[in-house]
């Protein structure tokens, strides 16, 4: 319900307005009731025109005059200076705000933060939003901030990432993950996660919502958010109010992808956090090829076991039919996994990514 005591008029009404509308109201031209009253036309003009306020003395010659009491004037002239002074404050706020605002947008990508429909583009009711977004008490505490020295990186040669956004998809993501509530993380959980998330990616329905469900019953918080531009990031893998984190961009929107970027950070999650609650990692270009990182080799590993088993690739790698579309699907409902992450996987094993696969979906449903 809004409180009608705080509002506060675009335009406060002077009580130099009511008067004119009533002299008009009963024929009065301003020179007779000035001579009426014992005021020069000139003064009298100056309160209709706002510049010189209704004292008391001036409220009981309207009340003899016009019949309207004089606690109305008063009244009317106290609820002008309120507001007036309302007005210069909010614009006062304003223009600081603004000033503001120009410092932000050197620390953190706005754009982003509006494009994902996170503030609304009002210096104003942003403000608020960015100091709880990053956990600033001031503006002045973002550019202390350097996201360069705090996170781990796996960093791609080929593309270019732009450091605000990045900074800001971060910051994001760490946000609404901290609004998640999950139960006790359990280590030894580990066989039934990796089952569980196996059996929702080879059936591709609803994954996403099936995926966060499925890790929050285990203890580990999972959070979708849309990439930012010149951000070519696939995942991360954190802590959050003492939860691991999961988060992902679906950079690609493809089922092989997603699943890889899932076990890789499942991978960090079981091999490195468990081991140190203030790592987080941070993987642009998930598909590079050659890496010097042991944990992201680990992570790697994790993940491709996980999607699958080693036995199961090398009794399919001995075969002929590494490119057979068909035998791929059936191959891969053999070891129950989606057919894509086998074909995703032939591509980065063989380093063909360009042939056919036939009627192999690759959409994430």
């Amino acid at each position: 319900m809004i409180d009608i005591q705080s509002l506060t008029p675009a335009k406060p009404t002077h009580p130099g307005e009511i008067l004119a509308d009533e002299l008009e109201a009963r024929g009065l031209k301003q020179q007779e009731f000035a001579r009426q009253i014992g005021m020069q036309k000139s003064q009298l003009n100056e309160i209709i025109k706002g510049k010189r306020n209704i004292n008391a003395e001036l409220a009981i010659l309207l009340e003899t005059t016009i019949d309207v009491p004089a606690t109305y004037w008063l009244n009317a002239q106290q609820c002008y200076d309120l507001d007036l002074a309302k007005q210069q404050k909010r614009v006062q706020e304003r223009a600081t705000a603004l000033e503001l605002w120009k410092s932000i947008k050197n620390y953190i990508s706005v754009s982003f933060l509006k494009a994902q429909k996170v503030i609304s583009g009002d210096p104003l009711e942003d403000i608020p939003i960015i100091k709880r977004i990053f956990h600033v008490s001031t503006i002045d505490e973002l550019a202390a901030k350097n996201v360069t020295s705090v996170y781990k990186f796996r960093k791609s040669d080929k593309a270019q990432t732009e450091p605000l956004n990045l900074y800001t998809w971060i910051a994001l993501v760490k946000y609404k993950a901290e609004s998640q509530i999950v139960t006790s993380f359990d280590y030894k959980s580990k066989p039934q996660v990796i089952n569980s998330v196996r059996e929702i990616i080879a059936k591709n329905e609803n994954v996403l919502d099936n995926i966060k469900q499925t890790l929050n019953e285990c203890g580990i918080k999972f959070v979708h958010q849309e990439k930012a531009e010149k951000t070519p990031i696939d995942g991360m893998s954190f802590w959050s109010e003492g939860r691991p984190t999961i988060a992902v961009t679906l950079r690609h929107h493809r089922i092989d992808n997603f699943a890889f970027t899932l076990f890789h950070e499942l991978g960090h999650v079981y091999l490195h956090l468990t081991n140190n609650n203030e790592a987080c990692y941070i993987d642009l270009e998930i598909e590079k090829k050659q890496e010097s990182n042991r944990e992201e080799i680990e992570a790697d590993t994790f993940a491709q076991e996980c999607l699958i088993s080693p036995a199961d690739w090398k009794f399919f790698d001995q075969t002929a039919e590494h490119f057979n579309p068909e035998h791929i699907t059936e191959y891969a409902k053999k070891i129950g996994t989606h057919p894509a992450i086998l074909a995703g996987r032939v591509c980065y094993e063989t380093q063909h990514y360009n042939w056919n696969k036939g009627d192999i979906d690759y959409a994430i449903n």
